[in-house]
């Protein structure tokens, strides 16, 4: 009986049997889908959910409570979302995987339980990135995912390194 929304954007393609739960009262009160958006058929986006833009989630896709996903993301076939998880920018979710922790932008994650794999080179490269953008998160996803180095160092170092590149900022 509360006040609560499902706000739908434009030129979405919604297929047959998905779901879209409306927002709580504890939550915010809405689920807000982007626009440009695909749903493959039998997807599933649960309550308080926020999708931006150029989302497309395929057949089966499950999106717990509170996920939000940002622009340009692409969960495949089955992939199941655990409640308040952030799907990044461009990040693509292979088949099946389990999620369970935040997908930093850019990358490729898959497995059950998921984990970074790459970079989503043909998404960067098909969204247009500029080659100097590409080298710069090449080197950031090198320094964080395949270097000896602690997290938190290279996350320090990241920050002054790559000061005006907002794409490994965002990363």
């Amino acid at each position: 009986g509360g006040d609560t929304r499902l706000l739908i954007g434009e030129r979405n393609v919604i297929r047959e049997g998905v779901t879209i739960n409306t927002g709580t009262e504890v939550g915010g009160g809405f689920t807000r889908i982007g626009n440009d958006n695909i749903l493959m058929a039998n997807a599933h986006v649960a309550h308080d959910c926020v999708l931006g833009n150029r989302v497309i989630l395929a057949n089966n896709v499950m999106l717990a409570g509170h996920v939000r996903v940002h622009d340009g993301a692409i969960l495949n076939g089955g992939a199941g979302v655990h409640h308040f998880t952030t799907i990044g920018s461009l990040a693509y979710v292979g088949g099946l995987s389990r999620i369970t922790r935040d997908v930093p932008p850019f990358t490729i994650v898959e497995g059950h339980p998921s984990r970074v794999r790459g970079l989503n080179l043909i998404g960067l490269k098909r969204a247009r990135f500029p080659e100097a953008t590409v080298r710069a998160l090449k080197e950031a996803y090198r320094l964080l995912y395949r270097s000896d180095r602690p997290a938190r160092d290279a996350i320090a170092r990241l920050k002054v390194d790559f000061a005006s590149v907002p794409e490994v900022q965002e990363l």
